[in-house]
C-alpha cells in the first residue's frame, strides 16, 4: 500500500497546552496566520503555506459556487447552505421546505443518516423518539442546495458529489479563485462532498475575498446571508453564531478537525487549524489569534475560556501558548 499524503512535514509549534491543577499534561501543536487589512500577511505561526483540508470552513465557497451555477437563494436559505447547522428544529423544518420548493424528496439528499450535532439538541430529539436521519445530519442543508443547482440547470442528481460533476468542477473554481492557489488534493469529507485543499493562507485569504466582495456578487450574497442569519450557519449554542452576532460585519465558519476561518469587514483575516483536530484548543486559540487582529469586542473572552473539570469542579484550562 502507497504511503499516504501529508499536508506537511515539518513539525507545528505549540499553540495551546492542557493545564490540569498547575500541571501542564497535554499540548496541542498547530499553524495560524492572520492578515492585514491590506491582504499582506501579519503574523504567520507555523506551516501556514502547505495544503490541508479545511473541511466546513469551505462551505461559503461551495455556497457561492451554487449560485454560480444559478441557483436562487437568499436570506435564511442561503445561510443554510453553508451551514454546519446544530440539527435545531428551524434547521430540520427550513431543509425540509427547501426540500419540497425545489421538487425533491428527503431520499434524494447523498449525506449519511445523522444525529444532530448540538449535544442538546440530541438529547432531546432521541427523547422525542427521533432516530439517524439525513435531513438532521449538519450538512443536509449544503446538500439540499447542491441538489436544487443541479436541478437548476438539468445536471445528474446521482451524481451531484462527483467531484468532475458540473456543479463541483464549478465549486473547485471558486476555491481556487477566492484563495489564489490552485487545489492541491481533493478528498471525501464526512457528509461525502468534495473536499478540496488549500493552505490557510489561501483559506485566510477567501475569507477575506468574501467580506470584501462587491454587493449583489455571489461571494458577497453569501457573507452577507451568513452575517445576518448565523444562528441557521451554527446554531443557538455555536461559537459561529456568537461572532457573528457581536463582532460587527465577522464573517465565522468553523470546520472538522479543528480549522477555522473568520474574516473581519475591513479584510482583516485569519485561518486556524489544531494539527491533532482537538477541537477543545479551537476556542483558546481563535481567542488569541483575535486579539492579536485587535479585536476586543466581549465574546474573544468568552469563546477562549475552556475549562478543565477534575470530579465535576474546575481544576485547570486549555490556554493559547503563541
Amino acid at each position: 500500500m502507497p504511503e499516504p499524503r501529508t499536508a506537511a512535514t515539518a513539525v507545528n509549534p505549540v499553540l495551546a497546552e492542557v493545564v490540569r491543577s498547575g500541571f501542564v499534561e497535554g499540548r496541542h501543536r498547530g499553524g495560524v496566520v492572520l492578515l492585514a487589512a491590506d491582504g499582506s500577511v501579519e503574523l504567520a505561526v507555523g506551516d501556514v503555506t502547505s495544503p490541508v483540508f479545511p473541511r466546513s470552513s469551505n462551505k461559503p465557497m461551495q455556497a457561492a459556487g451554487m449560485l454560480r451555477a444559478g441557483l436562487d437563494l437568499a436570506g435564511q436559505r442561503l445561510a443554510l447552505a453553508a451551514a454546519s447547522h446544530s440539527g435545531e428544529p428551524f434547521h430540520r423544518d427550513l431543509v425540509r421546505a427547501m426540500l419540497d420548493e425545489h421538487g425533491l424528496r428527503p431520499d434524494h439528499l447523498r449525506c449519511p443518516p445523522a444525529l444532530p450535532l448540538d449535544q442538546e439538541e440530541q438529547e432531546a430529539y432521541l427523547a422525542a423518539g427521533g432516530r439517524r436521519d439525513r435531513v438532521a445530519m449538519n450538512c443536509s442543508g449544503k446538500h439540499t442546495a447542491m441538489l436544487a443547482a443541479a436541478a437548476r440547470r438539468d445536471w445528474p442528481l446521482e451524481t451531484y458529489l462527483d467531484p468532475d460533476h458540473p456543479l463541483q468542477r464549478l465549486i473547485r473554481t471558486v476555491v481556487e479563485e477566492t484563495a489564489g492557489e490552485p487545489v492541491t488534493a481533493v478528498g471525501t469529507d464526512g457528509c461525502g462532498a468534495p473536499l478540496m485543499a488549500i493552505s490557510l493562507t489561501g483559506l485566510a485569504r477567501a475569507y477575506r475575498a468574501f467580506v470584501l466582495a462587491a454587493p449583489g456578487t455571489p461571494q458577497r450574497r453569501v457573507a452577507d446571508a451568513m452575517r445576518a442569519h448565523p444562528e441557521y450557519v451554527a446554531g443557538t449554542r455555536r461559537h459561529d453564531t456568537w461572532l457573528m452576532r457581536e463582532i460587527p460585519g465577522a464573517l465565522s465558519k468553523v470546520g472538522a478537525e479543528a480549522v477555522q476561518a473568520l474574516a473581519l469587514p475591513d479584510g482583516r483575516a485569519l485561518a486556524l487549524k489544531v494539527d491533532d483536530g482537538a477541537v477543545r484548543a479551537v476556542g483558546p486559540v481563535l481567542s488569541r489569534a483575535l486579539r492579536l487582529l485587535g479585536v476586543t469586542e466581549p465574546v474573544v473572552d468568552r469563546i477562549g475560556r475552556t475549562p478543565v473539570l477534575g470530579g465535576g469542579l474546575e481544576v485547570g484550562e486549555v490556554r493559547a501558548v503563541f
